[in-house]
């Protein structure tokens, strides 16, 4: 970094210091109890009080439209995603206080994946506009771009490339979900390489309709997997690693986003519930054995014969959320896509 780009980091970190808090203009998300405070939400193990002044910020120099991904690095950094090209990532500490900002190049910034590779954290973003997938070092330099896969013989044109998220294995590997194109998984080498291509449109188990989200579960060590969303038919669905299918975990009424793993435990943002409700999201928590065991902001999850009753939200805390990050105390923070522009809400694990 030369002086001048340094100086004009400071002076940024500068001008956030003095422009993040104290504004009156500060959007938050409709809720109708007077007690809000003191509400709790979620079931048995897991349940939460709501912070709705989470990371407000001043919308005239912070503005979000969607805020669509979080993640967390070694630091305990939030890094949020939106697809407002004023400010593409904002980067908060975990009280909600703004650290840094950057990106101005991501219309569609969509899916955001962080993982350390040798000691080095780098992040994933997934462009469902530029339709691509760039990696980049935690303070924004673009390290490797992933278009639109020509070479699997499926895709005509990038328009037909919809990338919403990205999966990165321990050796590298990298898994692109394409939720709002053709739908199908696209395993690539470190090094950007086409070596697989699975999913799909269709009408068979291993098929996907809005496949929004990939993640790889190593909750069995000896036999790492990916769960893949399936959200319009309600459903997880698991692969090898090799793409092969394996099964699905039924969620009626849950139209889920991408699926986050901590220790022995999957979040899932559910953006929408009942009939594809509008305005009807919760969060979906799941245990080792893939039962919902919690749904801060929907109804208690029951089980008859062994499957789950169909879900929908009880309260409204939540419009459209769209992903769900998790830190080191199990805290919650719940980012909503299409929801009036608002900041994140936090849930404090009590």
């Amino acid at each position: 970094m030369d002086a001048n780009s340094y100086k004009n980091k400071m002076n940024r970190r500068h001008f956030i210091k003095n422009t993040s808090f104290g504004f009156a203009a500060i959007q938050l998300p409709a809720f109708p109890y007077d007690n809000w405070k003191d509400l709790i939400i979620g079931h048995g193990s897991h349940q939460y009080k709501v912070d709705l002044h989470w990371g407000a910020l001043n919308a005239n120099f912070y503005p979000v439209k969607d805020c669509h991904e979080m993640v967390i690095d070694q630091k305990g950094r939030i890094f949020l995603l939106t697809n407002h090209t004023k400010n593409n990532v904002l980067i908060y500490d975990a009280s909600g206080r703004l650290l840094d900002t950057w990106g101005t190049t991501y219309p569609g910034a969509h899916g955001l994946t962080i993982k350390d590779e040798g000691g080095e954290e780098f992040l994933y973003i997934a462009d469902n506009e530029r339709h691509e997938v760039i990696k980049t070092t935690l303070d924004g330099r673009e390290i490797m771009v992933l278009p639109f896969p020509k070479e699997s013989g499926k895709y005509q044109n990038p328009a037909q490339y919809i990338p919403t998220e990205t999966a990165i294995a321990d050796n590298g590997d990298v898994y692109v979900a394409d939720g709002y194109g053709l739908q199908y998984i696209i395993h690539y080498s470190a090094k950007g390489e086409l070596l697989n291509i699975f999913g799909g449109r269709g009408t068979s188990d291993e098929h996907l309709d809005n496949a929004h989200g990939v993640c790889i579960d190593q909750r069995d060590a000896k036999n790492p997997q990916l769960l893949v969303t399936d959200r319009m038919k309600n459903q997880l669905k698991t692969y090898t690693l090799e793409g092969k299918f394996k099964g699905s975990i039924d969620l009626p009424g849950a139209y889920i986003c991408r699926p986050v793993i901590k220790e022995d435990f999957v979040y899932l943002a559910t953006i929408w519930s009942g009939a594809s409700s509008s305005g009807a999201g919760f969060v979906s928590i799941l245990n080792k054995k893939n039962e919902l065991i919690s749904a801060p902001g929907g109804i208690e999850p029951t089980y008859s014969d062994g499957k789950l009753n169909p879900m929908h939200q009880s309260l409204k805390v939540f419009h459209h959320p769209h992903d769900v990050c998790v830190d080191k105390d199990d805290n919650l923070y719940v980012a909503q896509w299409n929801s009036g522009q608002t900041y994140p809400i936090k849930l404090i694990r009590v």
